[in-house]
Formats: C-alpha cells, structure tokens, sequence
C-alpha cells in the first residue's frame, strides 16, 4: 500500500513574486483590491508612472491589509495595473499547483489570521510576498485540485446567474416609475408625508442602526455606545429615515424600516412616514432606489462647510402618483427585488464559507488515494 497522494511546501516553492512597473503605453485598466475582490480605483487621474503591471491568473495583494484578506486572483484582465502600494505574485508551476485552488486557500479566514499572525511593522502591520512565502500548503494532485475548483466555479456561476435576473429586476421597477414620470404629471411629496422627532428614552430600544449608501440599514460604527441611545431617533415600523448630507455619501443615502421592531438612528438623521392612504412607502421607497434620484438630490444640495439635502428640500421633491392600486403592485414588484437581495447576499456569504471546506475535502480525498 502506498504512501497518501499529499505532498507539503512552503508557498514560496511555488509562487513568485512580479516586479513589473507601468510603462505608460495602452489604455491598461486599473483596479485597487478589497476582501470581496477587484474594485474600481479610488484615485481618479492618479500619476500612474510607478504603477505595477500584473496579467491573467496573478495575485493582488495589498499588504497592510491583509488581516482583512485584501487579495484577489484576476480572472479576467489579460493584463492591467494596480497601486505601487500593491503587491503581486503568480503560481511558478501550474503543472503542480491550480491558481484558482490556490484562490481557494488563501480567501480562507484561516489564512486572514496567518497573515495578521506574521505581520510586521510599526505603525502599520504589513504582510509582504515574503511573509506569505512561508506559510505551508498541502497539496492533493491536479485533477483532485481541479475537482474542488470545479464545485466552487459552479457555485460562482450560479450566483452570478442570479445576481443578472436580479440586475434585471431592478431595471423593470425602474422603468416602471420612469414610465408613471412620462404618462401623468408629478406632485410635490410635502402633502403625503409626516415627519418625525421622536426621541428614544433612557429605556428604549438597543436595536441601534446606520444608514448607509446601499440604501438600507447596517451595522452601526464601533464608536456607537449602545448604553447611550437616549437622544437617538426612533423609527418605527413602516418609516423611513434619511442621512442629510451628501457630500460623503454621494448619493441619497435612506433606509426603509421593513422590520417589525423599533430602529433608532442618529439624532441628526431625519425619520418621515407616509400617508398611507394617499402614498405607499414602498412605492416612495422605489422612487428613491433610482440613480436618477441619487443625481438630483446631490444637485439639490447646498452648504458651504457640507452639502446638505434637508427636510425642506425633501418636500419639495415631486413624484407621480398614480391610483394605490398601482402603487401597490409596483411596490410588490420591489419586495420580489428586496428579497432576492437579501437571498444573493446570502449566496455570496455562502461562497465565501465553503472555501475552507473544499480545501479540506481536497486535502481528506488526498489522504485516501495511495500513490
């Protein structure tokens, strides 16, 4: 009986770090990287001279943040560029190593807190191509490899698929409203809504949220003291609250409480409901989902320190409004589209968590074939 077909090495066995600066010839795109992967640059019209080149099948990494797993394979540019900040290595043998198996190991948690562990610096902890040229890796053969990648590109694929139809959604309540805009004349808000100042108490709710550019509630900042809510903003089930200034946001930042319970937000946030009778919030909501809304409340902002779209400005805004049975079937055509939202994050969740599970199926089938 043979030995397991599993074979160890160090990562800088098997990867190799490119050092290839921008030349500055071809309109080459460019991207910055994050935990979920390539992101359009942050720096528009940025000195591209010290810019570092990688192609297809390359790692990006940026090395501070690496305990955020801030790396990414690209799959899709035949060649780009990235930060001088960056860093970038490629498989030297794929004949042993798959790079999208590779892509599945290092997307692992565990390998997050690998490179926190062995990250130095003094300010800043870095984790250099160096550093991860240490860390061990063992290995099935190809076609083991293959398989697992195989399971995962599926799995990708089948999100993605998703993600279009819910891409598609979007642009059908879109031209919806954008239809209603053409075909009936608008009305100013003002009259179909109530604003509200409602204050949380020394014994409200804890159930604390920001609002955020994604137009919904999130996680509220680590600064948020949660025994100190008094002064916050109760919105109830069924509100709407809205974040003023723009300038940061670059858009209308609002959420809509969909929820049965309590929310409290910033004191300096604005909360409103709808006449329900007159106007359905969700259809509201809708209007307010659009980009072309996003355009007009930024150009309706004004201020001199901060640009501020306000509660006087809000009334203001007109929207069509046609009969509530209309309202109300594009507000169901929107639920549909929350939902699957909510379904596509959790696809996205679940894709990232199958990676250790995969290597460690690869690494079990390993130990059962005998060489």
């Amino acid at each position: 009986m043979g030995l397991s077909n599993l074979t160890t090495y160090k990562l800088g066995d098997l990867i190799e770090q490119r050092r290839e600066k921008y030349d500055g010839k071809g309109n080459l795109p460019i991207r910055g990287v994050s935990a979920d992967g390539f992101i359009p640059p942050k720096q528009k019209d940025a000195d591209t001279s010290l810019y570092n080149v990688f192609y297809k099948n390359d790692f990006v990494f940026n090395p501070a943040r690496m305990e955020l797993n801030s790396i990414a394979l690209n799959t899709v540019f035949e060649k780009a560029i990235c930060s001088s900040l960056y860093e970038i290595f490629y498989v030297r043998d794929e004949s042993v190593l798959i790079p999208k198996y590779l892509n599945l190991f290092v997307k692992r948690k565990q390998f997050a807190r690998q490179c926190e562990f062995i990250g130095w610096g003094s300010a800043r902890e870095y984790c250099r191509c160096v550093d991860i040229s240490r860390i061990s890796i063992t290995l099935p053969d190809v076609p083991t490899q293959q398989k697992y990648v195989d399971i995962y590109d599926a799995m990708c694929a089948n999100q993605k698929a998703y993600e279009k139809g819910l891409d598609d959604l979007k642009l059908t309540c879109d031209a919806y409203i954008e239809e209603l805009r053409r075909k009936m004349p608008c009305e100013k808000i003002g009259p179909y809504i109530d604003r509200y100042d409602v204050r949380n108490g020394k014994n409200g709710t804890k159930n604390v949220m920001g609002v955020s550019i994604s137009k919904e509630f999130r996680e509220p900042s680590s600064k948020v003291n949660k025994n100190e809510l008094a002064n916050y903003k109760v919105c109830h089930p069924g509100d709407i609250a809205f974040v003023q200034t723009t300038n940061n946001e670059k858009c209308f930042a609002y959420a809509y409480n969909n929820t049965d319970h309590d929310i409290v937000v910033s004191s300096v946030d604005e909360v409103f409901s709808t006449k329900k009778e007159k106007l359905n919030t969700e259809y509201l909501s809708l209007f307010f989902n659009r980009k072309e809304f996003d355009r007009y409340a930024r150009f309706n902002s004004w201020g001199s320190a901060r640009e501020t779209f306000t509660w006087n400005d809000l009334v203001d805004v007109q929207v069509p409004i046609p009969k509530m049975e209309i309202q109300k079937s594009i507000a169901n055509i929107h639920k549909v589209f929350v939902e699957r939202k909510r379904i596509n994050e959790k696809l996205k969740q679940q894709i990232k968590n199958i990676c250790p599970i995969l290597i460690k199926g690869a690494v079990e089938e390993g130990k059962s074939k005998r060489g």
